[in-house]
């Protein structure tokens, strides 16, 4: 009697360990590699194709309770400082043993731009490497990495937040894009995300591409394949001030708190300016920009913004706001050509979504 009370005692503890609802495991992203209650550190391996091979570094913090996975993914943009640095400081931040679920950073997708200082696009093959998503298995560096981070992470992941800032041209001010998609549940989530995150200006992104082979944008990717996904903004002109990396830091810990990632209690921004769209305003001619407007300023329509000189100081432009709203931001440098941004303005919506 005693022997069998202790077969069915060690297979009644065999099944409560092996169950679905303590089965836990670890988790692998590239070459990184983390058991439960653990971090790692590795890299997605982008391998050489018609361009030379990248790797861009990835870091696993597997939480001592099993939940859902976030992904946190930042510079695009080598030159994006605040929010590269932002998920930067995060890996040190997350404690795994306060962790519930399963958290992907991946702090610089952009390596060759960080390291040559080239703003926008990735010198290698002169990408944006935030405009050629799904990407191709046999494409330019930016469209194999794309991919990679499309398999490895999007696929893979329950949430996403895309950091983002000024990069070394443009003077901007803090705000985030939420993209309904239609889909109650997925935006009922990606809405309490970007609240919970505490940027006071929401850009509400509708139209965006919808086609899950040319989404283009990694969250649009996100949110194609039904991953409650938002983008942040924060820092400018290659600063990185600490007022601008506290938003970011402490706005992904409070998004983490509103998904029960994280103990404690969210601290979500209770009124905050929602814009219906962005109005681009770009330059005409090669010349040199003085602004007369500051990234966070309201301007009327016709508003000057700013003028341009040639280069024996005669004035040769003076562009002004198409549209009523606030400038998101604005040209920081004094070199201004044709096609070159002037300022972003982002129009105040008539009422929240």
């Amino acid at each position: 009697m005693h022997f069998q009370r202790s077969i069915f005692a060690i297979a009644f503890l065999t099944l409560l360990c092996c169950s679905p609802a303590s089965a836990q495991t670890s988790f692998t992203v590239g070459t990184a590699t983390a058991a439960p209650g653990q971090k790692a550190t590795g890299y997605l391996e982008v391998p050489a194709g018609v361009d030379a091979a990248t790797s861009v570094p990835v870091i696993v913090v597997n939480g001592a309770k099993p939940g859902k996975i976030l992904a946190l993914v930042s510079g695009a943009h080598g030159t994006e400082y605040t929010s590269i640095i932002a998920i930067e400081k995060l890996i040190n931040v997350l404690d795994p043993a306060q962790l519930t679920g399963i958290v992907i950073l991946v702090p610089l997708v952009n390596i060759s731009s960080f390291e040559q200082k080239v703003p926008h696009v990735n010198p290698i093959d002169s990408k944006s490497m935030n405009r050629f998503y799904p990407g191709k298995a046999d494409g330019t560096q930016t469209e194999r990495a794309s991919f990679l981070i499309t398999k490895q992470i999007i696929d893979r992941c329950d949430y996403l937040i895309d950091c983002h800032g000024g990069d070394l041209d443009e003077s901007l001010r803090p705000y985030a894009y939420w993209s309904p998609t239609g889909r109650k549940e997925q935006d009922r989530i990606s809405k309490q995300m970007v609240l919970a995150f505490g940027l006071d200006h929401i850009i509400i992104w509708r139209e965006r591409p919808t086609d899950p082979a040319a989404t283009r944008y990694l969250d649009n990717t996100a949110s194609v394949r039904g991953k409650a996904s938002i983008v942040v903004e924060a820092g400018h002109a290659g600063t990185v001030e600490s007022d601008d990396l506290a938003l970011l830091v402490n706005g992904t810990l409070s998004t983490m708190r509103a998904l029960k990632m994280l103990p404690g209690d969210p601290h979500p921004i209770e009124n905050p300016v929602w814009l219906d769209k962005i109005v681009d305003v770009t330059g005409e001619q090669l010349g040199i920009f003085y602004p007369l407007v500051k990234r966070g300023a309201y301007v009327e329509a016709g508003m000057k913004l700013g003028y341009v000189t040639d280069f024996f100081g005669k004035v040769i432009a003076e562009p002004r706001a198409p549209v009523a709203g606030v400038i998101l931001h604005v040209n920081a440098l004094p070199t201004l050509k044709k096609g070159d941004n002037i300022a972003n303005i982002g129009v105040v919506a008539s009422h929240a979504p």
